[in-house]
């Protein structure tokens, strides 16, 4: 399993603790500082890689799953990484990926602030995303996924939208909806696709 834009890849070892063998890739140095150290301080060791994930310097056909938890799946050109994703899994290998919904993109000031109960910038020519803090971020909506994924040659297993639980009081993902609007609209998308043999056209 290869985890894309790892950080500091305590997804990875979450999943080693429970018997898989990862391979965590990250470009930030400091990122992977805080991995090693993680590592050493609960027993858990596994390959991290300093490299940007729509460049990985590890053979084609490497891995059967490739994951990303808020890393590749929102820091990265998804045109760029699924197609690296791609690259490194086998045939009928797994992608797993997860990211802010659509929809609380959509509602999110671009300052600081919680998500809206009003659309707060259009849907069209949302694929990149600049926030007023300096940060970019990619957003393609559900049909523009959808074309990524195809053209690399996936087939959409799943797309599970997630919404805080019933009962919820103070559920809060980097800072950006209340509890009362993650009850009533997805604040987070999960995405799992499998490869395919051949990649199809758009």
């Amino acid at each position: 399993m290869v985890e894309l834009g790892c950080g500091t890849a305590y997804f990875s070892g979450w999943l080693a603790g429970r018997g898989a063998r990862p391979v965590g890739v990250d470009v930030t140095p400091a990122q992977l500082d805080t991995a090693r150290r993680c590592q050493e301080q609960f027993g858990v060791s596994f390959p991290l890689i300093e490299a940007d994930a729509q460049d990985v310097p590890l053979p084609s056909a490497s891995f059967d799953m490739a994951v990303s938890e808020y890393g590749a799946s929102l820091w990265c050109d998804p045109y760029r990484w699924v197609a690296e994703a791609a690259r490194l899994l086998r045939p009928d290998g797994r992608l797993v990926f997860l990211t802010n919904s659509v929809l609380v993109t959509l509602c999110v000031p671009d300052e600081e602030g919680y998500a809206e109960r009003s659309l707060m910038r259009p849907q069209r020519g949302m694929y990149r995303v600049q926030w007023s803090t300096g940060g970019v971020e990619f957003h393609p909506g559900h049909g523009e996924w959808i074309r990524i994924l195809a053209t690399n040659g996936f087939v959409v297993e799943a797309l599970h939208e997630l919404y805080a639980p019933e009962g919820a009081q103070t559920h809060e993902y980097y800072d950006v909806a209340t509890a009362d609007w993650a009850r009533q609209w997805p604040v987070e998308d999960l995405w799992a696709a499998r490869k395919s043999g051949t990649a199809a056209s758009a």
